[in-house]
């Protein structure tokens, strides 16, 4: 009870009395652990609630609803009590509990050291993982690690590759050496904000034949910049709050894997960045086989891009993680974790 005295004062020192009292635990709390807890923190004891640890993260709010927590805030609060359909919550735990195998997921980046970097990203995995029924087994590889030399001893294994956004030039052409091994490979490749962009590049030097293909992010002087700040970005000097950010519109080409991925032709997607697709080089990476799958309404930005001749190759310029939920996981994680499991099925 020290620990949670300890926090109740420092409330009360700035004038909170807390109503509630929820103590994470790794065992049950006993009732007479719950009066004591009650007494020193002058909250009723009903108010005192158990977090166990729990096998799942999306465990804890049915372990709370059993509790009545919800119906308490909500009295608390004096607002009506109404009844809650836990049953798809409910129903994914079980699915979750009835995954079968796994398959391997790389995911390529430069912040592996602070996994919760990709903290979206990876429960977004999972969520697709249930959905196809099988345990998504997470490979946090160094981005700088990666070169042609060693792809193959550090994605030899893997089912997906996954490059996700970043900024900065570190770990860039270690990005473009995963995307590289996935296209030469048949290696199913999802590649998200900078993982688009680090595809692009790859493609345009050893397909297109752009050698030395990057962005102008990383170099300004460079012969063939496919990659491009966006135009009504180039006079900003601040970041943040001047990116494109939130969600934007994406119009998606008839016949492509986006579009039988969403199964619509205009759709939303979150976005946080300040560079896209060159305009200037679109129509060469189209000539040698790369397909725009997606672009924004008024055709100028290339908002996705797949390869038709690979198993599944997609990338886009969104952040499609922050959309999936666990009992709606996103449909283009569920593409990407379906081909990864075909893959595994076929080696």
């Amino acid at each position: 009870t020290k620990p949670t005295q300890h926090s109740v004062k420092e409330l009360r020192s700035v004038g909170v009395q807390p109503d509630f009292i929820v103590c994470r635990s790794d065992h049950e709390i006993s009732s007479s652990v719950r009066d004591k807890i009650a007494l020193f923190c002058d909250v009723d004891p009903g108010n005192v609630l158990a977090c166990i640890d729990a096998p799942s993260i999306y465990s804890v709010p049915l372990a709370l609803h059993d509790q009545h927590f919800d119906e308490k805030v909500l009295a608390k609060l004096g607002l009506p009590v109404e009844d809650v359909d836990l049953t798809p919550l409910r129903k994914f735990l079980s699915a979750q509990a009835d995954c079968e195998g796994e398959v391997n997921i790389a995911i390529v980046g430069k912040y592996v050291k602070l996994p919760d970097a990709y903290l979206s990203i990876m429960e977004a995995l999972h969520h697709s993982g249930v959905a196809n029924g099988v345990n998504v087994n997470l490979n946090l590889i160094d981005a700088e690690k990666v070169d042609d030399e060693t792809a193959e001893e550090l994605l030899g294994t893997m089912d997906g590759i996954l490059v996700p956004g970043g900024f900065g030039q570190r770990a860039f052409e270690g990005k473009i050496a995963a995307a590289r091994y996935a296209r030469t490979h048949n290696v199913p490749y999802f590649g998200i904000c900078l993982g688009l962009q680090a595809a692009v590049c790859e493609f345009a030097r050893d397909v297109v034949g752009l050698s030395g293909a990057t962005s102008s992010e990383f170099d300004e002087n460079a012969e063939y910049q496919v990659i491009s700040i966006m135009p009504d970005q180039k006079d900003i000097d601040e970041k943040g709050g001047t990116m494109r950010l939130g969600a934007y519109p994406c119009k998606l080409e008839k016949g492509t894997k986006a579009f039988d991925i969403y199964g619509e032709e205009v759709i939303y997607e979150r976005h946080r960045h300040r560079y896209e697709v060159n305009n200037e080089y679109r129509g060469k990476l189209q000539e040698a086989g790369m397909v725009i799958s997606g672009v924004s309404p008024d055709g100028r930005l290339t908002e996705m891009i797949e390869l038709p001749n690979h198993p599944w190759f997609v990338a886009s310029q969104a952040h499609p993680e922050f959309k999936s939920r666990p009992t709606k996981p996103h449909p283009l994680f569920n593409g990407f974790v379906a081909a990864a499991l075909k893959h595994r099925d076929e080696e």
